[in-house]
């Protein structure tokens, strides 16, 4: 097996039997380069290689690269191919000599010649598979008809840059990738029967995808085309090298340089590329702890005030289907990411005080079993010995149920492990069956004053009269006292998130869905998404480390379906689709309707496990805090 190989020119030749006729073209000069994987850019001496043909796929190749000693062959499978047809052909013909009829096999071995067959044939597929490229256009990167790279050129937007997600594949090892790289992709500008690769340059790069560009092509965009840096056709330059694979000019440009050797030479001199082991590395950063079957305890979707055991259905990129263990036709569902903050280990809810909805199967199922709590993500750990939030403190809150919103919110329980139980004023069910759980440290909760000095519509509690709401007259009319301001967080990394950027983003009222999306606002680092189509009611606050949030390109890596935004073509049926969709929101915006004592006795019977509020007293608030704005006098 030879360790390197030359660039070499697409075969000429015809079948005998063909009736057609094909532009001959002349081959290459027999001292062009062989790319080690070092990067460094190697010939052949001039006169000592010549040219040799396949006898078994008709390529063309300079024949000190062919295998064998009788260099008669360009690859081990070439030889092995032929060398089995012979033997075929042989035993067969043996056969024939005995008297036995031919079988089938036998009469197409012996059609002569086996070489120009051969050829013929793959020219023929090869056509195929061209005019099948031509047509898909920029399938690799296109869900539905929907294609980020025409998406991104023709309006000139930005995506953010795969670093920006450290949850993500690569999040964390993305490195330098950057314009310019040099990589070895296929080509696509030829209709040799194999597979063969030459070099790209980067020209623009949109999360995990490359606008690229062939060597050869300079200022020419004809044939740049986009592709998943992830996939598994993209490799660092010296890997055909490495891998004995062709590496063959595109067509295009196949007669435009007479010295191949001295225009890489050129070319790659200081150029990057992709690191040796980069394959490796998305292979490895694509391996996800979570596997099905496994359980664990999910906030109830109809019920944010509790939690529910629910068993892994799948994993699609870290992100896990749960259905609730209870469900028996297995459709009651819920998706959210590995690194959620609304999933936990069995025995989570009981060790802080979180309401918990018992299942009513007394035993696991067979082959399920509880995920190991270590696999969860870690919150932040709090001393909650001195001064901290106290029930009835008034704060400033995203509502988990219109993301779109940050509301007037109370404290309404203090739990274990810094863990608060909130509700929204104005809009509360009697039961607190629309309280959520958020730590301490979360980024969707913050200090009175917050959406004032950051100039963001405060949303005040239903039915207040008082307009426009003003914080201190609130608190006095309530009797309340803001959370004290050091007891949030304040950290902001350094994201690399900005305004216009580009990405895929779950619909968060619809977990099931990844939508084509952009940030629109910054706050530090909260930010305001957009789904393109759709009206800004939908928009979502969401923290830049959330794992919701995705590269452009996720989707196709991951084989998640992305949906696309509203085309200009479908407007007018977006305006029915967009009232269905309202009134499916709204309906999850209004929370539960305020019990009578019957209802309520029923639903404390559901299976509702409240012996963690045994013996449960209500704190007391006293003193006073800081908060954002001025007093007014």
């Amino acid at each position: 097996m030879f360790d390197g190989y030359d660039s070499c020119s697409e075969d000429t030749s015809s079948s005998s039997s063909s009736e057609e006729s094909e532009e001959e073209v002349a081959p290459l000069p027999a001292n062009l380069p062989i790319i080690k994987n070092n990067g460094q850019v190697y010939t052949y001496p001039d006169g000592k290689s010549g040219m040799a043909t396949c006898e078994m796929c008709g390529m063309v190749g300079v024949r000190d690269a062919f295998y064998s000693k009788t260099k008669r062959f360009c690859s081990v499978s070439c030889s092995r191919s032929y060398s089995s047809n012979s033997k075929k052909a042989s035993i067969l013909a043996r056969l024939q000599v005995t008297g036995k009829p031919p079988t089938k096999k036998a009469k197409v071995l012996q059609k002569q010649p086996l070489v120009a067959k051969l050829a013929a044939y793959a020219q023929y597929q090869a056509t195929l598979q061209n005019q099948a490229k031509t047509k898909a256009g920029n399938s690799a990167v296109s869900v539905e008809g929907f294609s980020w790279g025409n998406y991104i050129n023709s309006n000139s937007f930005i995506a953010a840059p795969v670093a920006c997600f450290k949850h993500a594949p690569m999040g964390t090892c993305w490195g330098d990738i950057s314009e310019n790289v040099r990589i070895e992709v296929p080509n696509t500008d030829c209709s040799l029967p194999t597979k063969v690769f030459w070099i790209a340059g980067i020209i623009k790069l949109a999360g995990y995808n490359a606008l690229l560009r062939y060597e050869g092509f300079e200022n020419d965009s004809s044939l740049d085309f986009w592709c998943n840096i992830c996939g598994s056709d993209i490799h660092p330059v010296g890997w055909c090298a490495a891998s004995g694979k062709p590496l063959v000019p595109p067509r295009t440009v196949q007669h435009k340089y007479t010295n191949w050797k001295a225009f890489l030479v050129k070319r790659l001199t200081g150029a990057k590329t992709l690191p040796p082991d980069f394959s490796q590395k998305v292979s490895e950063s694509m391996q996800y702890p979570f596997k099905p079957c496994m359980r664990v305890e999910v906030v109830d979707k109809r019920h944010l005030c509790r939690t529910r055991v629910a068993v892994v259905e799948s994993v699609i990129g870290g992100r896990l289907r749960l259905v609730y263990e209870e469900s028996e036709d297995r459709t009651d569902d819920f998706w959210c990411h590995m690194h959620s903050p609304l999933i936990h280990h069995i025995g989570w809810s009981r060790s802080i005080g979180h309401r918990f909805k018992r299942s009513d199967i007394t035993k696991k199922q067979d082959g399920h079993f509880d995920t190991p709590p270590h696999l969860f993500a870690k919150v932040k750990e709090v001393d909650q010995s001195g001064e901290w939030f106290k029930e009835g403190m008034k704060l400033e809150a995203i509502d988990p149920l219109n993301l779109s919103t940050i509301c007037v919110a109370t404290i309404r329980k203090v739990l274990a492990d810094g863990f608060l139980m909130i509700g929204i004023d104005g809009s509360e069910a009697a039961d607190g069956s629309d309280w959520f759980c958020y730590h301490a440290t979360s980024p969707s909760i913050f200090p009175v004053g917050f959406c004032e000095i950051n100039m963001i519509e405060l949303t005040p509690p239903r039915g207040y009269t008082k307009l426009p709401f003003k914080w201190f007259d609130y608190l006095r009319e309530t009797g309340s006292i803001a959370a004290p301001v050091k007891l949030f967080n304040k950290d902001v990394p350094n994201h690399g998130f900005r305004v216009g950027m580009k990405l895929e983003a779950v619909d968060l009222m619809e977990p099931r869905l990844i939508c084509v999306a952009t940030v629109t606002r910054i706050i530090h680092r909260l930010l305001r998404i957009h789904f393109d189509g759709w009206e800004e009611e939908y928009d979502q606050w969401v923290d830049c480390e959330s794992p919701d949030l995705y590269p452009v390109g996720w989707c196709q890596l991951t084989g998640y379906q992305l949906q696309p935004p509203a085309s200009q073509s479908s407007r007018e049926n977006q305006s029915a689709s967009s009232k269905q969709k309202k009134k499916a929101k709204s309906q999850q915006y209004k929370g539960h309707k305020k019990m009578t004592t019957s209802q309520l006795k029923e639903e404390l019977l559901d299976g509702e496990d409240y012996s963690f509020l045994q013996g449960a007293s209500d704190q007391e608030s006293n003193g006073s805090a800081t908060f954002y704005i001025k007093q007014e006098p």
